[in-house]
């Protein structure tokens, strides 16, 4: 179900909003700091100092410099206000093929969701935003508390539940992941529910056998249903930077990532990993997060991003 034209223009207009400081936009004061001037080199090598300090890391910084100046030498842009154009057009041309929507298929029922990630994520909240996103579209919703290591997640994961009219199924702390799995697709599938949202432990993604754990909830998940897991969710803190681009990498090895969701983009000012990691791994960045609340919480729109990347907040992006 596509999301409400005004709900999603209003989470990007936040998104804007959180980005509008000094160091957390690329075109920040470029305009005034270089008004009237021809693009030199002086400038580009200012705009790249801005997308390494973005996070966006050194690959894709070369890609798009490298652009920038072919569109330079064809005389193609001939200020700043023209350049900050053309670099948000080669931003979403990078983002543009990872923007892809999780699609909940009537195929599939109950479509279950594995959600992945390392302690501090936002991986709890970010189930409870699915839920709540899931719920709203009308669809009966189970959460299983496979994190039964940490009581608090079980507990926010029951708050959740209690809010968005989902079921909860848990066991006690420190009981097996995979069985809570196990447990929660069975009654999803014989109570006829759609959606099964299943938490996993936080890991580390250099403790190999954290790792190896997560493994067996997915073969478990696989053998109760061949088709599932039919998303497999990773959880990144976009206030990690690069390192959010590494633990991709490994939880990609690990399980098989099949969709990303980038949270506390509201808390960094290194909005640029999101082209880091789309560059690097290609796979699809279902949803971003801002704040705490449920409507902090959206699906990836590739022009919208850049725009909230490169201007600003509203009303700076009319160059």
């Amino acid at each position: 179900m596509p999301a409400n034209p005004e709900s999603k223009n209003g989470f990007f207009a936040r998104l804007r909003s959180k980005l509008n400081r000094p160091d957390s936009w690329l075109s920040y004061d470029l305009g005034s700091l270089f008004r009237g001037r021809r693009i030199d080199a002086t400038i580009l090598e200012e705009l790249e100092t801005r997308l390494l300090r973005a996070d966006v890391g050194v690959q894709v910084t070369e890609e798009l410099l490298e652009k920038l100046r072919k569109r330079v030498a064809r005389n193609e842009l001939a200020d700043v206000e023209a350049l900050i154009r053309a670099l948000r057009e080669e931003i979403v041309a990078v983002l543009q093929p990872v923007a892809r929507r999780l699609e909940i298929t009537r195929e599939h029922r109950p479509f279950v969701i594995l959600v992945v990630g390392v302690n501090g994520s936002g991986k709890t909240t970010t189930i409870g935003k699915l839920a709540h996103r899931f719920s709203g579209e009308g669809r009966k919703v189970m959460l299983a508390a496979g994190d039964t290591f940490r009581a608090a997640a079980t507990e926010q994961l029951g708050i959740w539940a209690q809010r968005t009219g989902s079921e909860l199924v848990s066991q006690q702390p420190g009981a097996d992941p995979a069985a809570v799995a196990f447990d929660a697709l069975g009654a999803a599938r014989t109570r006829g529910f759609d959606v099964l949202l299943a938490d996993t432990a936080g890991r580390l993604q250099a403790q190999t056998h954290l790792m190896e754990e997560l493994r067996k909830v997915k073969r478990v998940i696989s053998r109760a249903e061949p088709s599932a897991p039919h998303e497999v969710l990773l959880v990144l803190d976009a206030n990690q930077g690069q390192n959010a681009l590494a633990q991709a990498v490994q939880f990609n090895e690990a399980v098989g990532v099949t969709g990303l969701v980038l949270t506390k983009l509201d808390g960094t000012a290194r909005g640029g990993i999101v082209l880091a990691i789309a560059r690097r791994l290609g796979l699809p960045i279902r949803y971003i997060g801002i704040g705490e609340q449920a409507e902090d919480f959206g699906e990836f729109d590739a022009e919208a991003f850049a725009r909230a990347l490169v201007d600003g907040a509203a009303g700076n992006g009319d160059t």
